[in-house]
């Protein structure tokens, strides 16, 4: 007797029972099309995003970002830094040009906060502007933001993704605040997880308590966006955001919740959820739950618009993908439009792999914070 692929398996599957072979469970997903990944995969494809804007005119998109920023609000649950807190200083560290401040923020109730706060010497004696700079996946944390390279192999991390734009920054001559985002830097142990992802076991765990990674750590950028509304030497209502990678997705997130940010630049993240997540893998820490029932990421980053925004992406970047990056820009395109101001929509597409750039973005940064 001759038998077909799909019969042979599915005896195989009967003959073994309660223990059936994980290979002829995936061959016969696989043949039937029933495999968990694909049925992800067509779910993404076919998610509803029902309140992506669809006007023209500047009364309809002020309408539709109040209503898309109250969705996303309701979706992400209370991102508010505390209201109470204190600061320890950790140690300090003089260099040539600046001051490096490692500081500890503390409140009852949540985790403390590690921050690195840049003061330029220039400061001293005048108001300057300032910039949260946010940093991505690694090993190194906020380390590598302002170009500590106390760890093994920082040196080289930081020079293949020109990944210290926070030093980059304080030599311009601006306040700089570097907070360590969970579960990165300090404030993971790698070790403890047996090889698997950080953000995906720390995403699961949260969940069980009835909270977000992405939420934590939105709470925590726009806690140092109030440290630096504390320096005495802060230009009132001239701070910008910088970031790479989940760097560049936080200051999405963090530019689109707290109007306190006047210019944001983001890089290697011009990335909508429904590509991440039906064709790759994506790390916990940039889900937000139900998110695709309303929209993606371009719709948060629509919510920055009519202020400036700067889209880094290299052209070497193999995390950027072709067609699913225009869908992208066209959402953001039709957004500022529409916001009156698409003169603040800019796209620094420049040769080179998943890395800052800063070409466009740092003088910008000046003509907008300094003037």
């Amino acid at each position: 007797m001759c038998l077909n692929k799909r019969t042979f398996l599915k005896q195989m599957c009967w003959l073994s029972g309660a223990t059936m072979m994980p290979p002829a469970i995936s061959l016969l997903a696989e043949e039937s099309g029933q495999s968990v990944d694909r049925d992800i995969a067509t779910a993404m494809q076919h998610a509803k995003l029902s309140m992506q804007f669809q006007g023209s005119s500047r009364r309809d998109f002020v309408n539709w970002q109040q209503k898309f920023r109250s969705k996303l609000d309701e979706l992400l649950g209370d991102s508010s830094p505390p209201a109470q807190w204190s600061v320890t200083e950790l140690s300090r560290q003089e260099r040539k040009d600046h001051t490096r401040l490692d500081l500890l923020l503390i409140a009852d109730g949540i985790p403390s906060l590690p921050v690195y706060l840049l003061k330029p010497k220039t400061a001293s004696s005048k108001q300057v502007p300032g910039v949260l700079c946010i940093h991505g996946h690694g090993p190194l944390g906020h380390d590598a933001v302002v170009g500590c390279q106390d760890q093994t192999d920082a040196a080289k991390h930081i020079e293949k993704s020109n990944y210290d734009y926070g030093l980059k920054f304080v030599r311009r001559g601006y306040l700089v605040a570097a907070p360590c985002m969970i579960p990165f830097g300090r404030r993971v142990d790698s070790e403890r997880y047996g090889g698997k992802d950080p953000c995906a076991v720390t995403f699961v765990r949260m969940q069980a308590l009835g909270q977000l990674p992405i939420t934590s750590n939105l709470r925590d950028l726009r806690w140092t966006i109030s440290l630096l509304e504390q320096q005495a030497n802060l230009k009132p209502a001239s701070i910008g955001c910088a970031g790479l990678s989940y760097g560049g997705r936080m200051a999405m997130l963090v530019s689109a919740i707290d109007p306190r940010i006047r210019i944001a630049a983001i890089s290697g993240a011009l990335n909508l959820m429904q590509e991440r997540l039906s064709q790759r893998h994506s790390c916990g820490s940039q889900v937000i739950p139900r998110l695709l029932e309303y929209g993606d990421y371009s719709e948060i980053g629509a919510l920055i618009a009519p202020r400036p925004t700067i889209w880094e992406t290299g052209s070497q970047d193999r995390l950027i993908v072709p067609g699913w990056d225009e869908r992208f820009r066209e959402c953001l395109l039709r957004s500022y439009q529409a916001s009156g101001a698409p003169e603040n929509l800019h796209f620094d597409k420049f040769n080179g792999g998943h890395q800052w750039s800063g070409r466009v973005s740092e003088p910008l940064f000046d003509q907008t914070l300094k003037s």
